[in-house]
């Protein structure tokens, strides 16, 4: 029993109902990580001891048995802080903290390939190696010549796509606090 408190009235501790309704938001949360791939766990900070368990719960293909390896998983994730569980869900959210800088991370690369694929390439490619040093600068002029040429043939945008990806690493290596170096120009 709960009870309550003889001074104030109030219940010592939350209700059954809340308690149902946290560990079945726990178990949602379980069966939402074993849908995503390793690559998407990998992102996410999810403690070493859970990992063999969502394996596990990805591993089963019998309906009965999955059902039973998720309630095990939640009850894992249950015995973790609340901490740890808003970390993960703040993670898989795209409005939470980490949805949002990974969004700004590649609204930048976005700006950033626009302005080596626009009429300031040179000036864009200098202000971009200046803020990242670490660059390489060989194939990424490599990148923006071929994708130039795609776009100019019509043909399919490989080398533009492959530029966003090696743009993506270069603002994420060098940091996430950097400035954007064509946002830099208008400043």
């Amino acid at each position: 029993m709960r009870g309550r408190d003889e001074d104030t009235g109030e219940f010592l501790s939350p209700s059954r109902s809340q308690n149902r309704r946290d560990a079945l938001d726990v178990l949602a949360l379980g069966e939402t990580l074993t849908a995503l791939s390793a690559a998407q766990l990998a992102r996410l900070p999810i403690p070493e001891e859970l990992l063999p368990h969502i394996r596990e719960t990805q591993r089963m293909t019998s309906h009965g048995a999955r059902k039973r390896q998720h309630a095990f998983l939640a009850k894992q994730m249950r015995r973790q802080d609340d901490e740890v569980l808003d970390a993960i869900r703040d993670a898989l959210s795209k409005d939470g903290d980490a949805g949002k800088r990974e969004t700004a991370a590649l609204h930048r690369a976005e700006t950033v390939r626009d302005g080596l694929m626009g009429d300031d390439r040179d000036i864009a490619m200098t202000e971009l190696l200046a803020a990242h040093p670490g660059a390489d600068r060989q194939k990424l002029r490599q990148l923006v010549r071929n994708a130039l040429e795609e776009r100019k043939r019509n043909k399919p945008p490989r080398a533009y796509r492959e530029l966003f990806r090696e743009l993506r690493e270069v603002l994420a290596i060098e940091g996430d606090d950097v400035a954007d170096p064509v946002e830099d120009e208008d400043a």
